[in-house]
């Protein structure tokens, strides 16, 4: 099998070849179709998340490593107790793989859990011709999904719409705010009218992506480096947008978007661009303001996701085809904001 690899964090990707895996016990061997390339990629890549002040958070990742969580392909072989797949399928692979065997994993929650084989990350990923699955249940029928866009239902399609669960109700299309509409945002946006009955109003700082999101659908789109940004998204809401959504999560983001709500409203945070959360803390209780996190989403939410996606409810969103020998220079159009959507790495 071939694999694009980092030897170490930071370091350019490398072409390698090595044997291709055989599957044990309960696993699945996937060759891959088409991997999406993803902002955590970029952060994962680099070998820490900033933390503002000076400080970061390093990623444990093997060495070498191979990145990419979102991957589509087609089931080449199956261990001997697999259950409930046949070689030729083609599949989705859900990658934030738990322990199985903690409380957090046996609540159906195990994309929190601390210590699984989260594949793209702690295990080998889709920039590489084939990818190891622990078992069938990770694997989810796209439908009639076209191949480049399938895959990043497993990440971005998915962590927009289990962040999008954690706001609703939404009440009109005033109560949704979205900030940043790169390809999470993007698919945000999309997921929210189909399985929230919302339009939102999106946020973001390039006008080529708020004129992509009108087109989408968006009820409207404000660029905040505008300086009566804040004072045009109070006149459409009326003051009382009940969630904001900010998939960019940097101190500018979260510094201009959670002065949108109203009181009671919620700040979910999504984007891992990094850096520090300064609020006056008096506003916090004054104005009865929450602030939560939310990453990638569990099993359960994979599965009501790709049930609206195989209905046909989720509009696509664009995602560029890029041969996988592009691997190094997509990651650095994607860390440059020159991609528009997703870019999906696609394998002979």
């Amino acid at each position: 099998m071939k694999s694009y690899q980092a030897s170490e964090p930071g370091k350019p990707l490398e072409l390698r070849e090595m044997e291709t895996p055989e599957p044990n016990g309960k696993e699945v061997l996937v060759k891959t179709i088409a991997c999406g390339v993803c902002h955590s990629d970029v952060h994962i890549h680099s070998g820490a998340f900033d933390l503002g002040g000076g400080n970061s958070l390093p990623v444990p990742v093997p060495s070498p490593f191979t990145l990419g969580h979102e991957i589509f392909g087609e089931v080449v072989a199956i261990g001997p107790d697999a259950a409930n797949i046949n070689i030729g399928d083609k599949r989705i692979v859900y990658p934030w793989i738990g322990c199985s065997d903690c409380d957090v994993c046996n609540s159906g929650e195990e994309h929190l859990c601390n210590s699984g084989p989260v594949i793209g990350v702690m295990q080998p990923g889709g920039f590489g011709d084939h990818v190891i699955v622990p078992d069938s249940k990770y694997l989810y029928d796209a439908g009639d999904t076209p191949d480049h866009l399938a895959g990043s239902y497993a990440c971005s399609g998915l962590t927009a719409f289990s962040a999008l669960k954690k706001g609703a109700p939404y009440n009109s299309d005033s109560s949704l705010i979205i900030i940043g509409v790169g390809g999470v945002g993007m698919m945000g946006l999309q997921i929210a009218k189909a399985a929230f009955n919302c339009s939102p109003i999106v946020v973001d700082v390039d006008e080529d992506k708020l004129k992509l999101a009108l087109k989408n659908g968006a009820r409207a789109a404000i660029n905040p480096m505008d300086e009566d940004a804040a004072m045009k998204i109070f006149e459409i809401t009326g003051g009382n947008a009940s969630v904001a959504i900010d998939f960019v999560g940097s101190e500018q983001s979260t510094g201009f978007g959670v002065n949108l709500l109203r009181k009671g409203g919620k700040y979910i945070i999504v984007g891992l661009y990094g850096g520090e959360l300064k609020l006056p803390l008096p506003l916090i209780p004054i104005l009865e303001r929450g602030i939560q996190g939310s990453y990638t989403g569990s099993p359960g939410d994979m599965n009501i996701l790709m049930e609206l996606v195989r209905s046909g409810k989720v509009d696509p969103i664009p995602v560029e085809k890029r041969p996988a020998s592009q691997a190094n220079q997509t990651l650095d159009d994607l860390k440059n904001g020159k991609i528009l959507g997703r870019a999906a790495l696609m394998h002979d």
